[in-house]
């Protein structure tokens, strides 16, 4: 019996001594799991003007934890985005609400820690397609930037509010998907009668001779509608705390140059929209394209529940998500503080 509770004391002493080893071998561990690298998408467009401007100006990389390095990855559409996520290609990435709810609802592993900007999408007509408002698009081809896109999904709505279908629905618009960088080159070839388009590409169509057929406002909600989310992988965001914080630091500290620096916005903006496609927008269009863009942090969660609505409508789901599970703002608004 006396021999039995020695044992028991030895072991009780070795688990007090142990106890303190096995939690810095887990330390340690946890840290060498944590990824080296932060693999953030991006689109050229001025929606995303919080993660150009952050990304061209090196906010976003300064904000990281030491040794966590920023890979910036170029995407045109959400569809390329939901792709990637799903692949495991990217951590996090600004993006369409559109996309993200619906990679959401097919299981991706993603959430909402942040929204980007609000409005910024136009409707423009080529001047000679005769087309002068909504209803005049019956009949003419109408490009947005992938099926299932905000700007798709905003389409059909307006179609829907002007009696009008898309051909996929048994009407005769007829939607189809161009990279908005490209707009302009399909515009000039008249193989596209109209686009609704995320800014810039709007404002240098109209450069280009195109029509304004419906501003920011006019496309939805009075323009108080979220274009753009921050979205970030559920498993980096719970592996890597500190990165997550420095990622959203970092984009708030965008913001906070955007709306301090008018100038050195369009320049940030047109010199990273020039990285990824080479093509460069002027003053006057960035100048155009950011006042018909709200860049912010926030998002307007009753706008959003009515969004997902209309994508359901469209056809791109069979149910709305869960807000509650799909964005995740507690983070942004303490950081934000």
């Amino acid at each position: 019996m006396t021999s039995l509770l020695n044992w028991s004391a030895m072991l009780r002493r070795m688990k007090r001594a142990l106890l303190p080893l096995l939690t810095l071998s887990l330390i340690a561990s946890a840290s060498a799991q944590q990824a080296k690298e932060l693999r953030l998408g991006v689109f050229p467009n001025v929606t995303h003007a919080a993660g150009l401007v952050g990304v061209q100006r090196g906010l976003i990389q300064k904000n990281l934890p030491a040794g966590v390095k920023l890979v910036v990855k170029e995407f045109a559409n959400g569809s390329q985005i939901n792709e990637a996520f799903a692949a495991g290609a990217i951590d996090a990435a600004y993006v369409g609400p559109g996309p993200a709810m619906n990679a959401f609802m097919r299981g991706v592993p993603i959430q909402v820690y942040a929204g980007a900007a609000n409005a910024g999408a136009v409707l423009v007509a080529r001047k000679d397609s005769g087309v002068r408002n909504v209803k005049g698009l019956a009949g003419k081809k109408v490009a947005v930037p992938t099926r299932g896109s905000t700007q798709d999904i905003s389409l059909r709505h307006l179609l829907h509010e002007n009696g009008l279908k898309a051909t996929d629905e048994g009407g005769n618009v007829t939607i189809v998907p161009v990279d908005p960088a490209n707009m302009p080159a399909l515009f000039a070839a008249k193989q596209v009668d109209a686009a609704l388009v995320q800014e810039p590409w709007g404002a240098i169509m109209e450069t280009q001779g195109a029509r304004l057929i419906a501003n920011e406002k006019a496309i939805w909600a009075g323009g108080n509608y979220t274009t753009t989310v921050l979205t970030v992988n559920t498993r980096y965001a719970a592996a890597n705390p500190d990165s997550l914080r420095g990622l959203l630091r970092g984009h708030l500290a965008a913001i906070d140059f955007i709306k301090g620096s008018s100038a050195g916005t369009q320049k940030s903006v047109a010199e990273q929209i020039y990285a990824f496609t080479g093509k460069r927008p002027n003053t006057a269009e960035l100048f155009k394209a950011l006042s018909r863009t709200k860049v912010t942090w926030d998002i307007n969660l009753k706008t959003l529940a009515e969004y997902a609505q209309l994508n359901r409508e469209a056809g791109f789901a069979r149910d709305v998500p869960d807000l509650n599970r799909f964005v995740n703002l507690d983070l942004i608004r303490s950081l934000a503080k």
